[in-house]
């Protein structure tokens, strides 16, 4: 049986066989990029050299990467959703294309020596092609000539198999491929485009062909590039013989831990194992997200805010199975002593993370009781409603301003003999999310990995004033996040106090002096141990590959950074800070604008 140690370790012998070079999977806290709140695909640390930037390791490349996704949050509980997930990457860089990436794929696959999954059980999508592009003939035949018979082709829309960076850039069809997980052997013509419940999608190859230059017109690229990634826990699901991702061994201590604290037992019941399923999956996430090199905290904003969901989910479905007292450190535990191997900032972390989780369940716990409070006292007008309702408008708002669950309600309106106007609550919820999705619109404007002027002169300014504060505040500062978009920057850093006026005035004045001198920008590549011995300026925690790419500013500042910057800072402009706060504890946060 294969395991997920197994499989990553697999997955880069492989392609390290191939000529591919292993680099360092990065943080699940994305860096300057403000169209996302996580890291969301094995590619989105690579952006800026798919976009053409020369990557310091060479043109091929492979890793596994820690990844983040909850726009289907509500799936979550299923055989195969989960929010964290681990991607399982190999890209070439404008070298090989369509042929060997497909071949490559099914060797690893099918071949004995590798994962030696049964060929019959293999099924794959392509580009079936519209008024924009054509149809991939030429994918569906190079998985001809590894053998796949047409009947286990689809040809689909670019709904399903076309990737797009955004609006416009760099696009093209990809390739995915799923296997079968129904009963026995799949039926003779059978795809994932006429039966989709009984394939699991395992991996997609996506084709970097093509430029949008607007909503009409695609040229091909000079270069073209291939960005694969493969689910590592719907890969090892298949390897070991199973229908879900929950019944691998990477959730075995995981779902162990939530029986120990419950008393129940996983798969006793179908009710019962959705909670479990829910609690094991956001537990992890949430540790996967407190334990990461630029972990972060519990919020009402951006990440921050999912986090806390994630939590306060969990904790909702633990009352669900019974438990009282506070659990979640104990399945956290059981988290961190699975992934210390291949993520080891989650051993240094590992006290943060039960902190975090200990004062989130307790505070969460503090809501619930105000919930119920705000409950008792609103019932007795609510049961002299004849038509025993508790309107939408006021589970929502119960919702929304205490935090309080609509199934916590619906059970207490039960116990109560009354019941939830569902409906209107969920109108009432609707409206609540098309303001947010309004406010994050505008808030991640921008489109992916944004390298337009404007962004690249916040990032360089970024550098200066990182170096700015670490004159006039000390040494201990270093960088803990950062997001720019094409309006301001923000920079997060460990500092234990406010910035007093006059120390921002000394930065801003600093950053300016730097601007007014207009520094020489320029980059080398060097290895990861003389760049730090040349004194260049590394994240704490990050993950580096062995030659990274340093940007030096005139006698100023030296930084291991993959970019973009301007050439000189003399074209910055004035450089103003708006605004200086806190972050989480012990973390300051800065917003500024180039004038």
């Amino acid at each position: 049986m294969i395991t997920s140690n197994e499989l990553r370790r697999k997955y880069i012998e492989f392609f390290k066989s191939k000529g591919h070079a292993e680099i360092s999977g990065k943080s699940l806290i994305p860096e300057n990029d403000p169209t996302v709140l996580f890291t969301t695909a094995g590619m989105h640390p690579l952006v800026p050299y798919l976009l053409g930037n020369p990557h310091p390791a060479g043109k091929r490349l492979c890793d596994y990467q820690k990844c983040v996704r909850t726009g289907d949050i509500d799936e979550v509980g299923d055989a195969a959703h989960l929010t964290f997930f681990e991607m399982l990457g190999n890209w070439s860089l404008g070298d090989y294309f369509k042929k060997d990436s497909i071949a490559y794929s099914w060797e690893l696959l099918t071949d004995p020596t590798w994962l030696a999954l049964d060929p019959r059980m293999l099924s794959v999508t392509v580009f079936a092609g519209d008024d924009n592009a054509p149809r991939d003939e030429d994918s569906a035949g190079f998985w001809k000539d590894v053998g796949v018979p047409e009947g286990r082709i689809a040809y689909l829309p670019a709904s399903d198999n076309w990737w797009a960076a955004g609006p416009t850039g760099p696009c093209g069809p990809d390739t995915e491929i799923f296997y079968w997980v129904g009963t026995g052997f799949p039926p003779a013509l059978s795809n994932k485009g006429t039966d989709p419940k009984n394939w699991m999608e395992i991996w997609n190859n996506v084709f970097m062909e093509y430029n949008r230059v607007d909503e009409k017109t695609l040229v091909r690229l000079p270069a073209q590039n291939v960005d694969t990634g493969m689910g590592l826990e719907r890969t090892v699901a298949v390897l070991q013989g199973k229908t879900s991702v929950y019944q691998t061994e990477a959730f075995a201590a995981i779902l162990e831990a939530i029986g120990e604290v419950s008393g129940k037992v996983y798969g006793e019941g179908p009710g019962l194992d959705h909670s479990f399923r829910i609690i094991a999956d956001h537990v992890r996430s949430a540790t996967m997200i407190l334990g990461d090199s630029k972990g972060l905290s519990p919020s009402n904003v951006g990440a921050g805010y999912v986090l806390r969901r994630l939590i306060r989910r969990a904790v909702r479905h633990g009352r669900k199975l019974g438990i009282e007292a506070p659990f979640l450190p104990s399945v956290a535990a059981a988290v961190v002593d699975i992934y210390q191997g291949p993520y080891p900032e989650l051993a240094g972390n590992r006290a943060r993370v039960m902190e975090e989780l200990a004062a989130e369940e307790a505070k969460f716990s503090e809501t619930l009781k105000a919930g119920e409070h705000e409950w008792q006292k609103l019932l007795p007008n609510l049961q002299k409603n004849p038509q025993k309702t508790v309107p939408g408008r006021v589970a929502f708002r119960l919702y929304d301003t205490y935090g309080f669950p609509i199934e916590m309600t619906e059970e207490l309106a039960t116990e109560a003999g009354m019941k939830v106007d569902k409906e209107g609550f969920d109108a009432e919820f609707k409206k609540h999310q098309e303001l947010s999705r309004a406010g994050s619109e505008q808030l991640f404007k921008g489109g992916m990995a944004d390298h337009s002027d404007v962004s690249t002169a916040y990032h360089t300014a970024t550098h200066l004033l990182q170096q700015a504060l670490t004159i006039v505040l000390g040494d201990h500062v270093a960088q803990k996040g950062s997001n720019i978009t094409s309006e301001r920057l923000r920079f997060d850093f460990a500092h234990p106090a406010p910035v007093t006026k006059e120390e921002l005035e000394k930065v801003e004045a600093i950053v300016n002096e730097q601007i007014k001198r207009d520094l020489p920008v320029t980059m080398a590549v060097m290895k990861l141990e003389d760049a730090r011995a040349a004194g260049a300026r590394a994240l704490f925690g990050e993950k580096y590959e062995e030659s990274v790419k340093v940007y030096t500013m005139g006698d100023f500042s030296k930084e291991v950074c993959g970019g973009p910057h301007v050439e000189r800072t003399g074209v910055l402009g004035k450089f103003r800070i708006q605004k200086e706060q806190s972050s989480s504890s012990g973390v300051r946060r800065i917003y500024a604008v180039l004038e």
